[in-house]
């Protein structure tokens, strides 16, 4: 089994590596884009609510516009901590994606130079081949011409 041959199983783990991984960052991107579209929707929704109500007629009423408002506001400030955690995670798998990359692209370039020096050297084995036969019929036919002429 040739040098490049060995490598071909550990180039097929590391590439299915780096497919996990890419799978993982793109499944951490649908999850920052979920939490993004959550936070705008919370703060379009708070937005509405921040306006004064003027169909506010007790102050039971207007009590719990405030607490829900309140209530709003504290969910804005969660889910934009749980956006920043979603980017973080998302950036950590984009790491790892980069580190699976190189190290996939350097396995791929060290097989590929491991093949080219095998298929040199069988060129070279060829050659030498080729050349030896070369070299044992100009040997014969030059026996076979000595033979001749003393014949």
């Amino acid at each position: 089994m040739t040098r490049s041959q060995r490598l071909d199983p550990l180039l097929r783990v590391k590439q299915q590596r780096q497919d996990d991984v890419a799978r993982a960052v793109a499944q951490r991107d649908r999850a920052v884009s979920e939490q993004e579209e959550r936070l705008e929707a919370l703060r379009r929704y708070a937005a509405e609510y921040a306006a004064p109500a003027a169909s506010v007629t007790s102050a039971a009423l207007l009590a719990n516009r405030l607490a829900f408002r309140e209530r709003l506001d504290a969910a804005v400030v969660q889910q934009t901590r749980a956006v920043a955690d979603s980017r973080q995670k998302a950036d950590v798998e984009r790491a790892r994606l980069l580190l699976a990359s190189r190290e996939t692209h350097v396995l791929g370039k060290l097989s590929a130079s491991y093949r080219a020096e095998e298929n040199r050297v069988a060129e070279q084995r060829v050659q030498r081949e080729l050349d030896d036969l070369g070299g044992r019929r100009a040997r014969a036919a030059a026996t076979d011409t000595d033979q001749e002429d003393v014949a």
